[in-house]
């Protein structure tokens, strides 16, 4: 006989576990299910260690920066008090305080891997449980590989390997691009790793305005990464023990160890929405504005592939946990999903970039400055290169996307993500009062330009 509950919960990532928590609280049964650790990626492996690496990362930048503004200075890089800190931030990688905060809300915590049996019912190795008011799926993503021939033969890291390690490799290749495979590669050149990035893309963080990857591409190479855009990589194989890739153009890219970070993908299949009519080759779970999938069936995050982000899925834990109790508010609002790329410069964006925003049929005009032009750039002295974009509807005369890159880029990411959340008119955003001598000044540069 299965074991019912009102909700059942699979998948205690950042959503999941907030979600079930609340429901908790409400005084619902509530059943959570995880074969992982409660907390999912981002305590363990993903937001709060990679960041922790990254500033440790950006204080050795600021060593050589000071000798212009307030005399020389060394640093000298030490990877255990990194790795230290990491692990007393992870617990060593032990979730029995989040599982313990989790039952104190009330819900009940069981672990293993679940796969979906029926309408609110899934299996957990040889158990049934039965959701009586709903079924909530908050399974999250893997690192995905892509079907380069060899890869599965030759030893790699993905993102977990990278956080964890304990002690740093003389070369590193990065195989992606993109926000985790840039942040990382950057920590690890700062603490003195020779890295080399390859990405397929013609540019790298190619989902962002092509400044933005314009200004990491020169940032990297300033810290000594090679980056190579635009590849191809026909194969993975070892070179004398060590990872190497072929790219099409007949070179190779061979170091002493394989960081693959080529994006993130939920596998419905294993998950089992198929006996749901669910499509499991797609790249997520159809949602509605209230976070929906079906009859007393709920999914949040990752795996609706909406975004991959610990702030998306937390959004949408209180839009679902909030319909789940018959209080349903306002539908999810994605027209404002802010996103930031944690490398020096930071690359904070929110909603469209110009070319997005002209694929809809948007009437688009943009409005852009150099952030080491503002007062605030001059002061700051070296570090300070980035800039301000902004994407405005010129019918409708309001922003429909902004990039903020530079020191802060995500903080200063604020402003413009309410400014496009609201919808607030542009000519409202120049007559505002902006303080001096700030970053976010500049939006008033960019806005002048966006007037001409």
């Amino acid at each position: 006989m299965p074991e019912q509950a009102d909700v059942v919960v699979v998948g205690l990532g950042p959503g999941g576990e907030d979600l079930a928590g609340r429901l908790a609280t409400e005084g619902l049964e509530v059943v959570a299910i995880d074969g992982g650790l409660v907390g999912g990626e981002c305590p363990y492996w993903g937001c709060i260690p990679s960041k922790m690496m990254v500033r440790a990362a950006d204080l050795l930048a600021e060593s050589p920066r000071a000798a212009a503004l307030a005399g020389p200075s060394t640093a000298r890089p030490d990877w255990s008090l990194v790795a230290g800190r990491v692990r007393e931030a992870t617990s060593h990688w032990d979730d029995r305080e989040a599982v313990a905060r989790l039952e104190g809300k009330g819900a009940r915590f069981v672990r293993g891997w679940a796969t979906v049996v029926g309408e609110r019912s899934v299996a957990v190795e040889g158990r049934r449980f039965e959701a009586r008011r709903a079924l909530v799926l908050a399974t999250g993503a893997a690192p995905w590989e892509p079907p380069i021939p060899g890869l599965a033969d030759v030893p790699h890291w993905t993102n977990r390997q990278a956080v964890a390690v304990d002690e740093l490799p003389p070369s590193l290749t990065v195989l992606g691009g993109g926000a985790i495979g840039l942040e990382l590669g950057q920590v690890f050149a700062r603490f003195g790793v020779e890295v080399a990035v390859v990405e397929v893309a013609d540019r790298l963080l190619a989902m962002e305005e092509p400044e933005s990857s314009s200004l990491v591409a020169r940032a990297l190479g300033h810290d000594g990464v090679a980056v190579h855009t635009g590849c191809d990589v026909t194969a993975a194989e070892l070179d004398h023990g060590r990872p190497a890739l072929a790219l099409a153009d007949g070179r190779r890219v061979v170091a002493d160890a394989l960081l693959v970070a080529t994006g993130r993908r939920s596998d419905l299949a294993a998950l089992g929405v198929g006996v749901l009519g669910i499509d499991e080759h797609d790249r997520g779970i159809p949602v509605d504005g209230q976070l929906r999938a079906g009859p007393g069936l709920w999914a949040i995050g990752d795996v609706t592939g909406i975004g991959a982000f610990t702030h998306l899925s937390m959004y949408q834990a209180a839009i679902a946990a909030a319909d789940i109790l018959g209080h349903p508010g306002p539908a999810a609002d994605y027209r404002a999903l802010p996103r930031v790329t944690f490398t020096d410069p930071e690359i904070g964006a929110v909603g469209l970039t110009e070319s997005a925003a002209a694929e809809r049929g948007v009437d688009v005009r943009t409005g852009i400055t150099d952030l080491a032009t503002s007062a605030r750039g001059w002061i700051h002295g070296g570090g300070n290169d980035g800039f301000v974009k902004l994407v405005e509807d010129a019918e409708r005369r309001v922003l429909v996307g902004a990039t903020s890159a530079g020191p802060c880029g995500g903080e200063v990411l604020g402003f413009l993500a309410l400014a496009v959340q609201a919808a607030v008119p542009t000519d409202a955003l120049r007559h505002m009062i902006y303080a001096y001598p700030t970053f976010h000044r500049a939006i008033e540069a960019a806005l002048d330009d966006l007037a001409e």
